[in-house]
Formats: structure tokens, sequence, C-alpha cells
């Protein structure tokens, strides 16, 4: 950190990344991240109380580095919605895969923090299931799917791709193909939902 920048917590966040990078979330210590940026300790806890606090918020940043994008697609009144539910679908592929296979071990070191830091994981999901609820609910509302609940529906196409986003999956996104795959799914579950 450069001599007399102020200390915020976007800054203590991407140092935080670094040092996971470096040591793995179950070495790395607030003291590491303090040092990474030439710091005392006790600057860290001024903007976050506690190492779980920390390692939370980083955990919810990494985890919504793909939310905008997806928000900008699930809210694109320009498609369709069958149309946006299967580009929505595809893109949360695209990144979820990216991430995976550009810093495969930052993403596992991620898919521990989050495994432990089960409210961030749990806000994501929940985040990412309002967004495809709103693709449906625009859906129902324009007459292009069945008058089924957005919700209950949302819950059924996100369960039916875990597949394709789940962090437990990750090895079976480097298989060629995956992509259409999930164009396959999307199919199936774009024909039961379509309104006749």
């Amino acid at each position: 950190m450069p001599a007399g920048a102020p200390l915020d917590a976007d800054t203590i966040l991407s140092a935080t990344e670094d040092v996971i990078r470096r040591y793995g979330p179950a070495k790395a210590t607030v003291v590491d991240v303090a040092r990474a940026l030439g710091v005392s300790h006790t600057a860290v806890y001024k903007h976050f109380p506690s190492k779980a606090a920390l390692r939370d918020a980083v955990t919810r940043r990494w985890l919504g580095r793909d939310r905008e994008a997806l928000a900008v697609i699930a809210g694109d009144t320009a498609l369709r919605p069958p149309q946006r539910l299967r580009a929505w679908l595809a893109a949360m592929l695209a990144a979820k895969r990216a991430k995976a296979l550009d810093d495969p071990e930052l993403f596992a070191a991620y898919g521990m923090l989050a495994a432990e830091h089960g409210g961030a994981a749990a806000s994501h999901v929940a985040d990412l299931l309002g967004q495809v609820q709103a693709i449906l609910a625009d859906g129902v509302a324009d007459g292009s799917f069945t008058g089924t609940d957005p919700a209950a529906a949302a819950r059924v196409v996100f369960d039916a791709t875990t597949r394709f986003h789940h962090p437990g999956h990750a090895s079976e996104w480097r298989v060629p193909g995956i992509e259409a795959e999930l164009g396959a799914v999307c199919t199936v579950l774009l024909d039961g939902l379509l309104a006749r």
C-alpha cells in the first residue's frame, strides 16, 4: 500500500485475497494481511472486528463478483423471458467456469471459505434465485410461461442446473461440450415452463 494512502475496506479485501492465494485459507491470518499492507493488525481490525468478519466479507465479495453481470441479463427486457433465462444460465456457467479454470487454487480456497461461512453462500444463492424468479415472473406476466409460482419454479430451475454452477461439479466444467449439455437441460426446462 502506498505510504500515506488511506486504508479502506476494499484495499483490505484485495490484500486478503492475495494472502489467501499465497497461504491458503487455513494459514492466512489477519497479521499476514496487515503485513502485506504495511500496517498494524489493529488497523485491519478497525474495518473488520474479527478474523471471521474479514473472511466472511472477502467470501461475499468473491461470490458476488459476477452478480452485476447476471443481474443485467436478468433485467434485460429486450430479450423475451425464455431467451433471457437461457442467456442467464449460460452466463452463470461461463462465470463459474472462468473462476474455477483461471485460478483453481483460489477457487478451491473460496470453496472452503464459503463452506465455513454458510451465511455468505446462502445469501449468494438467495440472490441468484431472486434473479431467476424475476425472469420467470416476467415470463408469467407476458404469457411466455405457464402461470406457475415463479419462486417455486426458480428453485426447480436452480436445482435442475446444479451441475452447471455448484462448485462441487467444477471438475466437470472442463469437459468439452458442457455448454451444449446445459443447452439441452435448458430446452427441457423451457419446454415445461412455456405456455401452450
